[in-house]
Order: C-alpha cells, then structure tokens, then sequence
C-alpha cells in the first residue's frame, strides 16, 4: 500500500525531534541533544559491537516521528500484530506526533535541540541536512551483520541511497524490483449498478456518468479526488490525458524535454487536465470542499457509501475498509476498481495513474539520540525481513489466525481458512498496520500474496489484492529516475524551490476554482510569468543536472 500513497508524492519539509530508546536491560536515558556527541560537519562512523542483537531476546524501546501534517502513529499495541511485537518481541515503539502540523512541530524540536530515535521522512535535502549536522548514524557496517535489507534491495539499490560521504543512512519503505502501487479509480458498485453500468473508459466517458450521478444521487458525491491541496485525485486525473505521462512530473514541478525538464506551467498536457478538473468542480461534480477537507472526513463518506468515483494515489486503503463495511450490510453495495481513464483516442495501456520507484517511497533515518542505533536498526531490519513483513501483513502465527506455518520455501506464509472467512478482519487489521509499516518490504509481500490468491476464486481474494493483481500493479509507471531532485532548502536553489512551490499550490486551487477554460489559461500564464521571474529557469536546469545524474547512476556509471 504507499499510499502515496500516496504518492505518495512532493518532498515535504524535514525534521528533528525528542524522544528516547531503551535498549537491552539498559534503563534510563540522558538529555539527547541534537547533535548528540559528534560537532556539526564532521564523520561519522557506524557504532560497532562484537556481539550482535538479536530481536526478542532482550527489550527494545525508541521513539518514532513520522514527519507529515496528516500521519497519527496508531497505538502501538492496540492491533494483533503490534500487540504481537511488543508483548513477545518486547519491542515497544512510542510515537512523536505532528499534531497536524509538521512544520511547526520540526521547528519546536529544533528550537529545543532534541531529536527522536527514528525520524520516518521523505528523502532528499533534508535528509542530506541532517547528515551535513553530523546527526544521524550511517548503517554500513550493520549491513553485513543484518543482511534482509542487504538481500532485498539488493546492492545497486543501497548505492542510489548512499549520501554523498559514501555512506548509507536510509532505510527504504517499500523498495521494490518490479511495479507495485495502488494510484487509480475505485467505483461504488451499487450505485454504478443502478445507474445501468455504463462503459466508464474515457475522460468523456467519465464526465457523463458524473453528471448522472449528480443528477439521481444529490446526497452522494460524483467524484472524490481525495486532499486536492495535496495533488492526488488531480494527479492522478493528469494521467489520463497523455501517454506515459507520469504524475510524478507535477510532484518535482517539472517535465521532460528530450534531455531537459522543462515547466509544468506551460505543460500543453497540465493545461488540459487542470481545465478539466476545473470544469468538474464549477459543475459541482467534485467535492466542493476538497481543497479543504480533512482524511478522515473522506473516510466517512467512503464508509457510507456516499461517493460515486474516488480517484487518489493510493485509493485501496480507505476503499478496501469501506467495502468490508457496506458489503456486511448489502452484498451488492461496495467498491470495485476500473483501468484507469484515458483521453479518447490514447492507447489505455500506456496510462499511468501511479508511480513506483525501486527505493519505494520514504525513508526512516536512526539519529544520534538512540542509545543503541545497532538495536534498532536490528529491528528495522528484522522488521523488513519475511518474519517482521509477515507479522505486520498478516498478523502472529497460529492455527487461529491468518496463517500458520510456512511452505516448502521457508518463507510463504501457509494461509489458513480464516483469510478468506473473515476478510472483513483482515481488512481492518490492515487498515491499522499501514500505517505502521514503515519498512515494507514490496517484493516479498507481493510474491506472498499474489502466490495464495491466485489459487482462490474471485469473489474470496482479499479486495485490496484483487485489484493489485489485476489493475494497479499493471499500471504503475517507473519513476526512479526522477528520485532525489531537490536543493538543499537553504541553497539559492532550495529558495527558489519553496518560491516556485508556492506558486504552484497557489495557481493551481486557483484554476480550480476558475470560471471558463480561458481562465485556467490566465491563471497557468501567470504562474509560469511569476516563476519565471523567481528563478524557476535556474531551479529546472539544476533538476535537470541531478535527473542526467540519476540516469547516469541507473546504467552503472
């Protein structure tokens, strides 16, 4: 799942935070500071113990911040598998939360010169900025010792990860050798049903079943692009009006030219999809609120069924509870998954609403403040194994639960009856779980499930799985190659960056909002004036610089 992601997508501002780790039968911890022992600017080496630290054996506790306006940490312990994690694995992890607002929680942090044990965050400068402060642990010479990241992602992965000193600080989420992502449209099945099921393929095709829904459902909204003030639904939307366009060109403001990237602005394929989804909002076919409302207020509306089409980076998580819930109280309501839509005329196999990228979406990073970053990496890394990977996707082991024993390769889960006969549990457990999964491991759980459900009939594959297997995994785009563009946030560049973001979320909530075609124009002409004169030219061509640089890396040079 992500999830996102979303896209998953931008590269949000970084981080700092305070907190503490309790390690083995160690107690009590010291003032962390943020730069631990080690002065601003200077090397570090990976702490080194003979011994190595095995997961169970003796208790772990540190803390975890996740570095985003919307993430809450959900209990740790509350669930089967965290549950599982803390009582048999003594491993306890306590959360740092945003409060909804990450910004002003990373500047409280700095100001007060602390730092968590975990910092979960997106890579790039931020990271880098960490690293240059001499905050952070490198992990290579846990590499060895703790081989699953080792295996899984393999060495060319870890070399893209490693920060300029030639060390490796990044622990990937959701890494991956092949496509995964979840980025598409999920559809309410009763009321597409009722409706007559009609062919739902193309832009045109969707924009009069909206109409029909706003026109027999006035309680139901037509379409659900999710946070628009966070792109998806309308990134995903962008898709559908090229061939291999890749949303991730909005994230890094930014589209290819030959060997240059050139503005979003001025995107003859941006300009159609924003005049669209403008089109969409002024007829009252988008939620009217979406620049505005909150994660979990589209959550409710997906639970109770009141909305038609729902279009995000990563749609199954909230899609795949509200189905369980509606389809406990009518077998014929729920959610189902289309092939993304595409501009007449395309070739619907080259749309792409989704990216993936071998380093998967963010990054945790262990700073100074953990009094035994070995143990805690042993325990990320032991989280992204088959064991930990299990456990968080399935649940513990045991003839009650989802799985118990493995197959003949040591490492398939054997399912138990109980994953088809209360999908709906699996379904909230994993609802749960996402958002604790902060090491997935894509190859290992997607190979898991992909093996066990091909053998099941249709209607008893988890729902999540099902249109995995048969949409969103087909129509990811490959996005490595644009990772890591980003300036240093107090660079020329990096100033220009938040000048040139600004102006983007600014001119696209309000093309959003604009009257006619001919003002979404207007609106995107300005912007790319404005842009332009903050440097936008000497942002692109920096962009441009690290992108040759990517795919210079990804052919082995």
């Amino acid at each position: 799942m992500r999830v996102r992601k979303k896209t998953l997508s931008s590269t949000m501002a970084a981080l700092l935070a305070g907190a503490m780790l309790l390690a083995g039968c160690s107690g009590g911890t010291g003032d962390k500071t943020a730069g631990g022992n080690t002065e601003p600017g200077k090397e570090t080496d990976t702490p080194k113990t003979e011994s190595k630290y095995v997961v169970g054996e003796n208790p772990l506790e540190f803390s975890l911040y996740g570095h985003y306006d919307w993430y809450t940490m959900p209990q740790w312990g509350a669930d089967e598998a965290s549950k599982y994690i803390k009582e048999d694995m003594k491993v306890n992890v306590t959360p740092v939360h945003s409060g909804g607002n990450a910004a002003q929680k990373f500047n409280t942090m700095i100001a007060s010169n602390t730092l968590p044990d975990v910092i979960w965050m997106e890579r790039g400068p931020d990271v880098e900025k960490l690293r240059q402060a001499g905050m952070l642990v490198p992990f290579d010479d846990y590499l060895d010792k703790y081989p699953n990241l080792k295996e899984w992602l393999g060495e060319a992965g870890i070399n893209m990860l490693r920060s300029e000193d030639g060390k490796l600080y990044q622990f990937p989420n959701w890494y991956t050798n092949q496509p995964n992502g979840n980025a598409g449209y999920v559809v309410n099945k009763k009321i597409y049903t009722e409706l007559g099921s009609p062919k739902l393929e193309t832009t045109d095709d969707l924009y009069k079943y909206l109409v029909m829904v706003k026109e027999k459902y006035p309680n139901v909204v037509p379409f659900e692009p999710y946070l628009a003030k966070d792109g998806q639904g309308l990134d995903v939307l962008y898709t559908a009006f090229a061939e291999n366009a890749l949303s991730r060109w909005i994230s890094i403001r930014g589209v290819p030219d030959g060997d240059k990237l050139s503005s979003i602005f001025t995107d003859s394929v941006f300009r159609e999809s924003m005049q669209y989804s403008s089109k969409l909002f002024r007829e009252k076919l988008i939620s009217q609120d979406a620049m505005t409302q909150t994660a979990d207020q589209v959550k409710e509306k997906l639970n109770t069924g009141r909305v038609a089409v729902y279009a995000a980076s990563s749609p199954t998580e909230y899609a795949m509870n509200g189905h369980a819930l509606l389809t406990e109280k009518d077998p014929d309501a729920g959610y189902f998954m289309i092939w993304p839509i595409h501009k007449e005329g395309l070739d619907k196999n080259k749309i792409f609403p989704g990216t993936y990228t071998q380093l998967g979406w963010n990054v945790s990073v262990i700073t100074k403040a953990a009094k035994d970053p070995e143990a805690v990496f042993a325990f990320l890394d032991w989280y992204t194994g088959p064991e930990g990977q299990r456990i968080q996707m399935w649940g513990p082991e045991g003839e009650n639960g989802y799985w118990n024993g493995l197959e003949a390769d040591g490492l398939t889960p054997k399912f138990t009856d109980k994953y088809t006969s209360d999908a709906e549990g699996l379904a909230k457990l994993q609802a749960i779980t996402t958002n604790i999964m902060w090491n997935g491991n894509t190859v290992y759980i997607d190979q898991a499930k992909a093996k066990y459900e091909s053998t099941l009939p249709e209607e008893e594959r988890n729902w999540s799985t099902r249109w995995q297997y048969e949409i969103t995994w087909k129509t990811q785009g490959n996005a490595t190659e644009f990772i890591n563009l980003d300036p240093m946030p107090d660079s020329e560049e990096g100033i220009i960056r938040q000048r040139i973001e600004d102006i983007f979320l600014e001119s696209r909530a309000k093309a959003l909002y604009a009257k006619d075609d001919a003002e979404v124009t207007a609106i995107l002409d300005k912007a790319e004036a404005d842009a332009q004169a903050a440097g936008y030219a000497k942002l692109l061509e920096f962009k441009t610089q690290k992108w040759q640089g990517n795919l210079k890396k990804m052919e082995g040079n």
